[in-house]
């Protein structure tokens, strides 16, 4: 086991390189199954969700070469559909081959999805697009069996936005009979970069980007290339860094819009982010941060992955300030943590009532999922004193050695081993 030793106190400075994308990578892997060859997938971040899906596509006979954030993918030597719970358990992004494999193969057996350890997070728009085109299913021992002779285009229509269903959908209707029609589909990044991926592959998709998607029906597809965009809540997250440590930082993000939200709220609280042809720059140098109420939401809202870091960077705000979560409603788990750093919330129902004040202080905190953990360093790096962050497994899940960019950045944090669970 390893933990974080952070000495708190330190305003960030400096320049740092965004990481790639690792939930728009996720999708993008098992995208790969849907075709017989070779694709290659650049900006891949080092992170163990990211190994964990190459450990899951290898059960399915799949080859990932990856080095130096660019993976080369093998699907030519498929054999087998089955995608067992040692994997599937550790990430439920995992769920994304159940698309893949049902509508090149006509079957496929994959283990109820696992992940992050806060709340209930249920896949039956996933299951329900599945059927509405043609595929059976069954529920067995913890096991989701899908078969269907061939997938048939239907009209889908998702009363929530959802990017698993989307994407899964998405990947399932390309191979499909005839059109699919996806409304209130997701328009995050990380799918519009699937359905792009996709159309390189040889899938006809009109309406990339936008709610309304409509799908015509293929009989294979070909091998592609595609570069992963940066990961938003990367950025998002050091931004949040320099914020809450009164610091001047510039980030290589890219030139793109993805982060506005977060961006407009960030200046709303008093720092300036400018975005200058893809280097996000923030200075919050002697920033006495104003309070600023959230609610997140579906794209282009305020991301719910941002939640927990927004949290804490209010701790410190002046005055009392709301954050609401409006796609997890049970996605405080790291407030009692804050809580211990000196923090005053108050969780009610959805919401996490913060009262500002002046300090935080060090303590020994533990993380209970991969934006929970986030927000505890970000906790550790504004306080007085130390602080230990327990559990770190659970933030390799998605920053890529986050400690090495806050050191580079100034930040007096390490890395240690522990007996401590």
């Amino acid at each position: 086991m390893e933990k974080f030793v952070i000495n708190g106190g330190v305003p960030l400075a400096g320049r740092v390189k965004v990481s790639g994308a690792k939930n728009a990578a996720l999708a993008l892997m098992p995208a790969c199954i849907l075709n017989s060859g070779i694709n290659k997938i650049f900006n891949i971040p080092e992170v163990n969700d990211i190994f964990t899906m190459m450990k899951l596509l290898k059960e399915l006979g799949v080859n990932s070469d990856y080095n130096n954030f660019e993976m080369s993918i093998d699907s030519s030597n498929i054999t087998s559909q089955f995608a067992p719970y040692e994997h599937v358990k550790k990430m439920r992004a995992s769920v994304y081959v159940l698309g893949p494999l049902l509508a090149r193969y006509g079957h496929a057996k994959v283990s109820m999805p696992g992940g992050c350890a806060w709340g209930p997070r249920p896949i039956n728009l996933h299951l329900e697009a599945m059927k509405k085109l043609g595929a059976e299913i069954d529920l067995e021992d913890g096991y989701i069996i899908a078969n269907s002779k061939k997938l048939q285009g239907t009209k889908l229509h998702f009363d929530i936005s959802s990017v698993g269903a989307t994407g899964n959908a998405m990947m399932a209707a390309v191979l499909a009979n005839g059109e699919t029609t996806i409304s209130n589909a997701a328009i995050e990044p990380e799918i519009t970069l699937l359905a792009e991926f996709l159309i390189d592959m040889g899938a006809k998709i009109d309406g990339a980007g936008t709610s309304h998607l409509i799908i015509q029906g293929v009989d294979e597809l070909k091998s592609a290339e595609v570069t992963n965009i940066p990961d938003r809540i990367e950025a998002g997250t050091l931004l949040i860094a320099a914020a809450i440590t009164k610091g001047n930082i510039e980030l290589e993000y890219g030139n793109n819009d993805h982060l506005d939200s977060v961006i407009s709220k960030l200046n709303d609280s008093g720092v300036n982010v400018i975005n200058n042809n893809g280097l996000l720059s923030i200075n919050a140098s002697g920033l006495s941060a104003k309070n600023i109420d959230i609610q997140t939401a579906i794209h282009p809202g305020f991301p719910t992955d941002m939640q927990a870091q927004w949290t804490i960077y209010m701790a410190l705000a002046n005055g009392t300030s709301t954050v609401t979560d409006n796609i997890y409603f049970d996605r405080f788990k790291h407030v009692p943590e804050l809580v211990r750093l000196g923090a005053d919330i108050e969780v009610m129902k959805n919401s996490a009532i913060i009262r500002g004040v002046k300090s935080l202080n060090g303590a020994k905190v533990m993380s209970t999922d991969l934006r929970a953990s986030a927000s505890l360093v970000l906790g550790g790096l504004a306080a007085e004193g130390t602080t230990e962050v327990l559990r770190i497994y659970h933030i390799d899940r998605g920053y890529q050695r986050i400690e090495e960019k806050l050191i580079n950045l100034g930040a007096d944090i390490k890395r240690v081993s522990t007996s401590e669970f």
